[in-house]
């Protein structure tokens, strides 16, 4: 099973599509919180197989990615371009929502043609991480 994220600051939408038929099965929305990412994963523990295909996973999406890796989980980064593409040619270019957005990513992922591997991210890769977050909070240095 593939699962498209179409991950927002606050919130991710999950949406898990057979890579077969492109059918979309159940979708859950969450919080974007350490709770919610556990529940989403228990979610998606009701298919043994799965893979995840993040929108932007080196942006909005790299917390949840990071997260989902650091759990042993097979993620993809699908670019926005991408999911965009897939939601004018089956949708129509005007319907929009997270629940679509999350499956176009899945779709794009099936297709292989946009969709990159996601690898755990180094220690100083994680550190820098921390950091950035720390001085977005406004308590730098």
């Amino acid at each position: 099973m593939l699962i498209g994220i179409d991950p927002h600051k606050s919130t991710h939408t999950a949406t898990a599509v057979d890579p077969g038929t492109n059918r979309d099965h159940a979708s859950i929305r969450i919080d974007a919180t350490l709770q919610e990412y556990q529940r989403m994963l228990e979610w998606a523990r009701q298919w043994p197989e799965r893979r995840w295909a993040i929108e932007h996973a080196r942006g909005l999406g790299l917390h949840l990615a990071s997260w989902l890796l650091a759990r042993g989980e097979q993620v993809v980064d699908v670019p926005p371009s991408a999911t965009a593409r897939v939601r004018q040619l089956s949708r129509g270019a005007g319907r929009r929502n997270d629940r679509i957005d999350a499956a176009a990513a899945a779709c794009v992922a099936t297709l292989q043609g946009d969709a990159r591997p996601v690898q755990p991210e180094s220690s100083t890769d994680a550190l820098a991480l921390l950091d950035e977050q720390r001085s977005n909070q406004g308590s730098g240095p």
